[in-house]
């Protein structure tokens, strides 16, 4: 049997040894399997439409590890053509990327499951799209959003990692402010849960399992429990119906893997499609890029249900 080989796809522009980091730990998970994966940049494979990317033969699978939807989409289109495994699915991250099509597509689970099965979630609104030359002269719409969530009010970019496009609201007039600042930009509103303030449960899921899971809480009064931002963190042993949720909401997305976030009362926070796993691997033990590589693998020899 000829030895495995992958593609690594990763973004040319994020040179951090954050970033570098991970790569490696995919790498070496590959190796330590007689498995041949290469690191390739996005930058490095133009994004015309139309053409073929004649590269791609070399491969059994692409480990796509980028935001770069554009490019994932030729690829993965083609990938298809060529009986390619794409792990994780573009439409999956492309879900995870934007927090609207996350809880849009969630919410859209929940309409065939039955009362006790859905997926639950924090009540949202999105803010209504206008243009950044235009701003928002009304903001009759904020009062409405604000008596349905009331205050304070979480206000987040749909676009963001690390918690760092997330913002509370206390008042009416922060709430005003940040409405106007983030004019252009797509965003939602979502209702504060004081009882989970400053702390989340972060479960790692590779194909229908939680591999590993952490608790994170602030320290400094943040209402966000992110590491980035300060927060601490403690290995985490998730309830069966904890595990269960995490796994419905990554296959609910089209996930192979996944950091699925959960505030401490039950509700779904966020979801990583690309996750970052040092820090759950200093928590826990788990080396998360393992576990991956040995889904990849299952994938690929048939032993999962999951379609290519």
């Amino acid at each position: 049997m000829s030895r495995v080989k992958g593609s690594l796809v990763v973004n040319g522009f994020l040179k951090t040894e954050k970033f570098q980091e991970h790569y490696r730990w995919l790498q070496r998970a590959a190796a330590e399997r007689d498995v041949e994966l290469d690191c390739r940049e996005n930058s490095s494979c133009p994004a015309q439409i139309g053409e073929s990317f004649s590269w791609l033969k070399e491969y059994g699978f692409i480990l796509y590890w980028d935001k770069d939807i554009r490019l994932g989409k030729l690829l993965e289109q083609e990938c298809r053509k060529r009986g390619i495994l794409v792990c994780n699915s573009i439409e999956g991250i492309a879900a995870c990327d934007d927090k609207f099509e996350t809880y849009y597509r969630l919410q859209r689970r929940n309409r065939e499951l039955e009362e006790q099965e859905k997926i639950p979630l924090i009540p949202t609104v999105a803010a209504p799209m206008t243009y950044e030359n235009v701003g928002y002269p009304s903001l009759e719409f904020l009062e409405e959003i604000v008596d349905r969530l009331g205050l304070p009010i979480v206000v987040k970019e749909c676009f963001g990692s690390f918690g760092m496009q997330v913002y509370l609201a206390n008042t009416w007039k922060e709430a005003v402010e940040l409405t106007r600042r983030l004019a252009g930009r797509p965003f939602l509103y979502q209702q504060y849960q004081k009882e989970s303030s400053g702390k989340d449960i972060r479960l790692q899921v590779v194909g229908d399992r939680v591999v590993a899971g952490m608790y994170r809480y602030s320290v400094n009064g943040d209402f966000r429990a992110n590491i980035t931002n300060g927060g601490q963190m403690e290995a985490y042993q998730p309830s069966r119906e904890e595990q269960e949720l995490a796994v419905r909401v990554a296959d609910a997305l089209g996930l192979d893997f996944a950091g699925v976030d959960l505030l401490t009362n039950g509700l779904v926070c966020e979801v990583n499609s690309n996750a970052h796993f040092k820090n759950i691997y200093t928590c826990t033990g788990v080396n998360v890029a393992e576990c991956i590589l040995d889904h990849i693998l299952d994938r690929l020899s048939g032993k999962t249900g999951k379609e290519s």
